[in-house]
Formats: C-alpha cells, sequence, structure tokens
C-alpha cells in the first residue's frame, strides 16, 4: 500500500495528524473544524489508507454499523456530500469520490505518519528524530470507536504502519552504522526506544490499538487417576485458539505462555512479561467421561481475580465445553473493559473421542521439541488420530509439524522423505479445512527443498493472509524474506510474532540475525542475549560479538553451545558419539576458526569442513553450510546447498546477508549469482525484490548449470 506524502509531496492541499486525536489542517496549517464525528473518522479513514480507495460497501459497514444496507449507504452518501462542501474551499481535488469507491486524491494531503516515512525512506534521520519525538506514545486515530469492525480495522492498519516504521527505524540505524555516524544512530534508537516503551501501557490497554491483549496460561491437572497434563494443556490450547478468533482479542501465542508454567513470577509479573491485560487460569479435572474445569480471569495490573466459573460436562461434548468456556471468558473481559465482544465460533474436530484423546497427546509431545524419541512417538500417536478419524484437519497439522521438527531438530537420516511426509500432511490438511494458515507454511517449507522459492514465497504470503494474527504464520513468513535476503522486509513479520510471542527463543534467534543484517550490531548482541536466556544455541550471539571486536568474549560464547548438543542441537546423522576429550577439541576448533578473527584459524576450520564433507552421511549437513557461512567459505557453501536443500539447511541461508568480514565474501563472491539461480532464489528475487545488500546481477547466466543428481 503506497502512503500518501511517502515522498513528501512539495505544495498539499492539506495536513492531517493521525497519531493521536484525529486533526486536518489548511495548507497554511489553520485546523479545518469537522464536528460530525463520522465525517471525521472517514477523512481519517482515508488518511491512514494513504492512496488505497476504500470501496464504499466497506466504509458504510465500518460507520454505520448494524444498519440497515440501504440506510448506511444513504447516510454514507450524505456524509460524503457534507465532506467534500466543507473541504471544497481549502482544495477541490481532496476527495476522489467514484461509484464504488472513495480515496484521496494523490499528493493532496499529508499525514505526519507519511512524513515520517518520508524522511526515514529520504534518509532525513534528523528530521525522523524529530517526528518520532512529537508523535511520542500516541496511538493512531485515538479515541475512535464505531463498533468491533472498526476497531479490527484500525487494529489491523495501526499495526501494519507500526510495522512500517519499525523496519524503515532499523533500515536506516542500519545506514547509519555502515556510514560510521554511531552518534545519531544511538539518537534514532534513543528516540524509537522512548516511543516504544512509552506506548507500552497503551498497547496493552484496549483503548489504544482496538484490541485486548490476553494470555492463557497452561492449565493444572488436579485429582483422579486419570488426571493428565496432556490433557489440561489441550483445554488451554484449544481456548487460545478459540479466543484468537475474537475480532477484539489478540491472545499471547503458546509458546511463550506456557514458558510460565510453575513461574514463581505473580500474575502482575507475568502480564507484564506477556505484554497483556489480562490472563486466564484454569484447572481441568477428568475421572473417566466426567469433566470439570474451573477458568480464573486476572487483571493483569492489580494480580486480582476479576471473574471466575465452574463448569462440568462429559467426553461426549468436549468441544461444546470448550465453546461455552471461550464464550464465557470473552464475555468476562469484555465485561472488565466494559465493550462488547464478538464470541469465538464453536470448533468441532473430530467425532473419535480416542482420535482426540491421541491429538492431545501427539501435539504435547511435539511441543517438547526435544528428548530422546520425544517426536518419534509423537508421530505415531499422531498417526493414530489420523487412522481413526482420516477428516481430522487439525491432527493432519499436528503431524505435518512433528515431520517437519524431525527434519530441523534430530540427526535424521533421510530429511528429505521426512520433508515429503510433511508436505503430504499438510496437503490433507488444507483439502480439509482451506482457511488453516499454518498449513499453508509448513507446505511453504518443503517447496524450498524442491528449488521452489517462489512456491514458498507464495504460500508462506497465503498463511499469512489466512492466519496473519498466529506468531508461527508470521515467523515462518519472516523467516522466508531473512533466506532471501529481503531482510527489512523480514522485520516486520518477526517483531510482529515477538510482539504476541515473547517468550520464545527462536523468535529472538530471527530477531538476532536480522539485527546483525541490518548492521546493528549492539542490537544483534542483545537479542542473542535473550535467545540465550530462553534456551536456545549462542552461535549466533558469539558471531556478533566478534563482529564487535570482543574476540575473545565470542569464543568464549561460541565454545558454550556445546553445552546444548543432544538438547537443542545434535550431532550429524550416522556419526559416531565422540568422545568428551575430542568433543573438546572439536569445539575449540570451531570457535576459534568462526570467532578470532584470525586467518589461520579459519583456514584449519575450513580444511576440517573439506574433511567432514567427504565423510558424513549428508554432505549438505547443516554442521558444514552454518560455518560455512559464518567463515565466508562460498565454495564449501555452494557445494554442499546445491547438493540438496533440507528443513535443516535451509535455516543457514538466514545468516548469508550480513555486511561484514568475512560474510560479506559469499554474496561478493563472482559464483554467488549463478548458485543463487540454480538454487531459486534468484526467481525469488525477480517476483518479490531483490536482496537489500545486492545491486542489479552482472553476472547471471542465461541458463544456469543444472543441479548436482
Amino acid at each position: 500500500m503506497e502512503q500518501v506524502g511517502a515522498t513528501c509531496p512539495s505544495q498539499p492541499a492539506a495536513y492531517a495528524s493521525l497519531f493521536g486525536t484525529f486533526q486536518f489542517r489548511t495548507a497554511d496549517h489553520n485546523e479545518i473544524a469537522i464536528s460530525n464525528r463520522r465525517a471525521r473518522a472517514l477523512l481519517g479513514i482515508l488518511c491512514l489508507a494513504g492512496n488505497e480507495a476504500i470501496e464504499r460497501d466497506s466504509l458504510s459497514k465500518l460507520l454505520w454499523p448494524g444498519r440497515f444496507e440501504a440506510h448506511a449507504r444513504a447516510s454514507l452518501r450524505q456524509c460524503l456530500l457534507d465532506l467534500g462542501k466543507l473541504l471544497a474551499p481549502h482544495g477541490p481535488d481532496i476527495l476522489n469520490v467514484s461509484r464504488n469507491s472513495v480515496a484521496l486524491h494523490p499528493g493532496a494531503v499529508l499525514t505526519d505518519l507519511a512524513a515520517l516515512e518520508g524522511a526515514l525512506a529520504n534518509g532525513d534521520l534528523i528530521a525522523a528524530i524529530e517526528r518520532i519525538d512529537a508523535i511520542g506514545s500516541k496511538p493512531i486515530l485515538d479515541q475512535m470507536d464505531f463498533g468491533p469492525a472498526f476497531k479490527q480495522w484500525l487494529a489491523q492498519r495501526s499495526g501494519d504502519a507500526e510495522r512500517r516504521l519499525r523496519a524503515a527505524v532499523e533500515a536506516g540505524i542500519a545506514t547509519l552504522n555502515r556510514a560510521g555516524d554511531y552518534e545519531t544512530s544511538a539518537r534514532v534508537r534513543e528516540a524509537w526506544t522512548a516511543r516504544r516503551n512509552e506506548a507500552a501501557p497503551a498497547r496493552a490497554a484496549a483503548a489504544g490499538s482496538g484490541r485486548t491483549r490476553i494470555a492463557v496460561l497452561p492449565f493444572r491437572s488436579v485429582g483422579g487417576r486419570d488426571a493428565s497434563d496432556y490433557f489440561a494443556d489441550g483445554i488451554a490450547e484449544e481456548l487460545i485458539t478459540a479466543l484468537g478468533q475474537v475480532p477484539q482479542l489478540l491472545v499471547a501465542g503458546r509458546t511463550s505462555s506456557f514458558h510460565f508454567r510453575d513461574s514463581p513470577l505473580t500474575p502482575a509479573e507475568i502480564a507484564k512479561a506477556l505484554h497483556v491485560s489480562h490472563l486466564v487460569e484454569g484447572s481441568v479435572q477428568r475421572q473417566g467421561e466426567r469433566l470439570r474445569i474451573h477458568i480464573h480471569v486476572i487483571d493483569g495490573v492489580t494480580g486480582f481475580e476479576s471473574w471466575a466459573k465452574g463448569y462440568d460436562g462429559s467426553l461426549d461434548g468436549i468441544f461444546a465445553l470448550q465453546a461455552t468456556v471461550a464464550q464465557a471468558v470473552t464475555s468476562a473481559v469484555g465485561d472488565a473493559l466494559g465493550t462488547a465482544m464478538a464470541p469465538p465460533p464453536a470448533r468441532g474436530m473430530t467425532h473419535s473421542k480416542q482420535a482426540y484423546d491421541l491429538f492431545l497427546q501427539g501435539r504435547a509431545l511435539s511441543a517438547r521439541v526435544f528428548g530422546d524419541g520425544v517426536l518419534s512417538t509423537a508421530v505415531g500417536l499422531l498417526e493414530q488420530a489420523v487412522t481413526l478419524d482420516p477428516e481430522f484437519a487439525e491432527a493432519w497439522i499436528a503431524l505435518a509439524e512433528a515431520h517437519q521438527l524431525i527434519a530441523v531438530y534430530t540427526p535424521c537420516l533421510d530429511r528429505k522423505a521426512e520433508s515429503e511426509r510433511m508436505a503430504d500432511c499438510a496437503r490433507t490438511a488444507i483439502g480439509l479445512t482451506p482457511g488453516l494458515g499454518y498449513a499453508y507454511s509448513l507446505l511453504g517449507v518443503h517447496q524450498w527443498t524442491q528449488n521452489d522459492v517462489v512456491g514458498a514465497l507464495d504460500l508462506a504470503f497465503q498463511g499469512y493472509r489466512l492466519e496473519p494474527n498466529n506468531p508461527a504464520v508470521c515467523m515462518r513468513l519472516g523467516s522466508f524474506l531473512l533466506y532471501c535476503g529481503r531482510t527489512t522486509e523480514a522485520m516486520q513479520y518477526i517483531e510482529a510474532a515477538i510482539d504476541q510471542d515473547p517468550v520464545d527463543g527462536r523468535k529472538f534467534n530471527l530477531r538476532s540475525v536480522g539485527r546483525f543484517n541490518l548492521g546493528d550490531i549492539d542490537g544483534a548482541i542483545e537479542a542473542g542475549l535473550r535467545m540465550v536466556d530462553l534456551g536456545f544455541p549462542s552461535m549466533w550471539l558469539a558471531v556478533a560479538t566478534a563482529a564487535s571486536g570482543q574476540h575473545d568474549l565470542a569464543i568464549e560464547q561460541y565454545q558454550q553451545t556445546r553445552l546444548l548438543l543432544n538438547k537443542v542441537i545434535f550431532p550429524p546423522a550416522g556419526t559416531e558419539p565422540m568422545p568428551p576429550a575430542m568433543m573438546d577439541a572439536y569445539w575449540q576448533v570451531a570457535a576459534h576458526g568462526v570467532c578470532s578473527g584470525r586467518d589461520a584459524d579459519r583456514a584449519t576450520y575450513c580444511a576440517m569442513l573439506d574433511m567432514m564433507q567427504t565423510q558424513l552421511h549428508d554432505p549438505a549437513d547443516a554442521s558444514i553450510v552454518l560455518p560455512a557461512i559464518f567463515m565466508g567459505y562460498p565454495e564449501r557453501l555452494f557445494e554442499a546447498v546445491s547438493h540438496a536443500i533440507s528443513p535443516a539447511n535451509t535455516l543457514c541461508l538466514l545468516s548469508i546477508w550480513a555486511d561484514v568480514d568475512p560474510i560479506r565474501r559469499i554474496w561478493q563472491h563472482p559464483e554467488f549469482i549463478p548458485f543463487a539461480q540454480r538454487i531459486g532464489l534468484a526467481a525469488a528475487w525477480d517476483k518479490y525484490g531483490w536482496p537489500d545488500l545486492l545491486p542489479a546481477p552482472s553476472n547471471r547466466l542465461e541458463t544456469p548449470p543444472p543441479l548436482p543428481n
């Protein structure tokens, strides 16, 4: 969507303030009083939409909800007539009204949002700092409320604007850092951080964003021989999914909320960590076929219980019971805020109680990811579930995800077969329920292994269109864009995923790499430290630390990664476990080769990678690909990835796109463009845009060499 004023027109007919209370001013900055609140909102909608035309039907539904269609359309016509008369003396070409849509004439209005985006795009960072300071913590179109549809529209548009600004700020900081202007870079970061910190309470409250942020904590299993954590977790997860369908709610991701299982923190501290205003806690008692679910809604500021209720039911009516609970929680949160909320739709996933129980067990094991045999056991349980009920779409998605996790996080001997099985399961889920966006994201992972990067991105964007508020879907799209070198664009999706799921180490890994690729070394280190706090490898932290010149600390950080062996990272498939002394020696060579900055250390580790590639079961194993990128060893990278792309080594591609030595040797290598053509990257650049770091190619081959057999 193009923003009005993104190129800062020299003589706009009017100016508009979108941040805070909407204001509309003449070319000489005198305010135009608009007494009709719907006319003011209509103009605000058009200003926020930029040059995009909004359909009349959409406008009438946003501003006159609940009215008969003909009445709403007539009200819109009259509103447009009145607004046109009011604006005519100040600029006859401000509004562009057609039979079916309404828009602003391009360049007619300059908004404070567009002016800030223009300053960032043009590299005028001093002006950008002043504008950031001026808008402060003000939300967009504050105090406008015409019902749920309007709130949802505004939340989506303002969220998109915030993500664009965040990405543009990060790109500006990266440009300043590359130019050596660290003083201005620090000022930009300070201004943006101050705005983000000041705005946090407003975003957590319902009034600022139009959506209430809540989190569902893991439920407790209580009493009886049949008490099962997996069943209680399943009830909580289904509540997360159901509440996520309510337009007025933004629900924290499962990874983050379940991080606080048995936490010693107070409810207020947990709510602050998750950036939510309310918590949902509960317990599940299961005895045979009977169920009792008790729910509490907690005020995230005070930590006090604002609502509680118990529900009785049976396994035969589990989905109806879950729907009742979800609707009651929605109503309770709405009552606490004085806002009417639409009830979530009921979900009936399967007719088989046994299939549902197997699904819950398998999904709970998949969520653990790490542990001897955990994922293979999960696959077995989920396969039983879909055998009992072949139309159980959610179980097919869970099975697809389990196969994907096996291909990435275990020493798998046949990653290609796991990827193909994942794709089959995802296609089955889509065939049963086309609206499940995460299934498209998983299918996109498989398309990478087919060297179909265009298809992978197409699927990731389709998944996002279907489930824009699913943090896993956002993260997948952001990661795909990182692999392609579209770092600035990727960061808006990664930050959106972190915003909703702020206690997931994998997402902070992506933030660390993205900040590093943008030249923000301090930001990369900060995100890397958070990633390690959450239990993920410190390799990327070590690489960023080495880039900052702290080589000894970086070596120590890289060596600490071995402590996570067999927990988060695994030895290559088909290899025998190394004795402790040999493992220490290997990790010392690796840490010095990647982080010391000494050519001799790099050469030693590169020679070791050469040897490993001839001996490993999988010559494209990530244990070869990732250090080859870190050390700027393009020949080894090109050979390994050209041999085969897998769900495991695809993750390594996001590390290519840094403008630091020695990594830049890869994308500056004369054979990089032909390599990118062979694996499908160049085709994706043609459709979705070239990488941030690459100029137009001069060595593109008309017919790239074929991939090896």
